[in-house]
């Protein structure tokens, strides 16, 4: 069963719609989408090796190392804009963030599989704020228990913001959306450890 309710949200997740103005949000992705070193890896998946359905980058302090599925992210510089954006964040939430994950959905047949932000580098309950640049695209929740999914549309210039025990008890993706020819830049910014 899946619920699509903005207000509805299981306990951890947070939506806020207008993080940043519509103009800004989409002048910061073609921004984004031509300044950045974007990466697409490989990762292991059942014995074979295969690129990752989407392109990536990875922001960092100069001291944070971070990776995933058994493969260690390249680190570049933080540039001005998401410095800012950082600070911003910062302040807002009370919390230091020191690493960027970014990921490009260059159209909907680009996706993220279902997982948690669970790497023992992120802490306990870590948290992390998701923004989104461009397309709007269709983000899922599925509690690890119950297996009840949640899906929340995820709009250009929207913050969702996971905490406490999101990515303990939960898993999220986005799943392919056929219909969607534009592409979408998501930035996590997250704590590493």
């Amino acid at each position: 069963m899946s619920k699509l309710n903005k207000e509805c949200l299981p306990e951890g997740f947070h939506y806020f719609p207008k993080g940043i103005s519509f103009d800004k949000s989409l002048a910061l992705y073609e921004h984004l989408r031509t300044q950045l070193p974007w990466q697409q890896p490989e990762i292991r998946v059942y014995g074979k090796m295969h690129k990752i359905p989407r392109l990536q980058c990875f922001v960092a302090d100069q001291s944070v190392n971070y990776g995933y599925s058994g493969k260690q992210l390249d680190n570049c510089g933080w540039l001005p804009v998401l410095s800012a954006i950082r600070t911003r964040l910062q302040r807002q939430y009370g919390q230091s963030f020191n690493a960027l994950l970014l990921n490009w959905y260059r159209n909907g047949q680009d996706t993220m599989g279902w997982h948690s932000d669970d790497e023992q580098e992120l802490g306990h309950e870590p948290m992390i704020v998701s923004v989104s640049l461009g397309a709007s695209r269709l983000f899922k929740i599925r509690n690890k228990v119950t297996r009840e999914t949640n899906s929340i549309l995820l709009e250009t210039g929207s913050f969702l913001v996971m905490s406490g025990r999101s990515q303990n008890d939960f898993e999220h993706s986005l799943p392919k959306q056929a219909k969607v020819s534009q592409g979408r830049i998501n930035l996590t910014f997250r704590t590493v450890g």
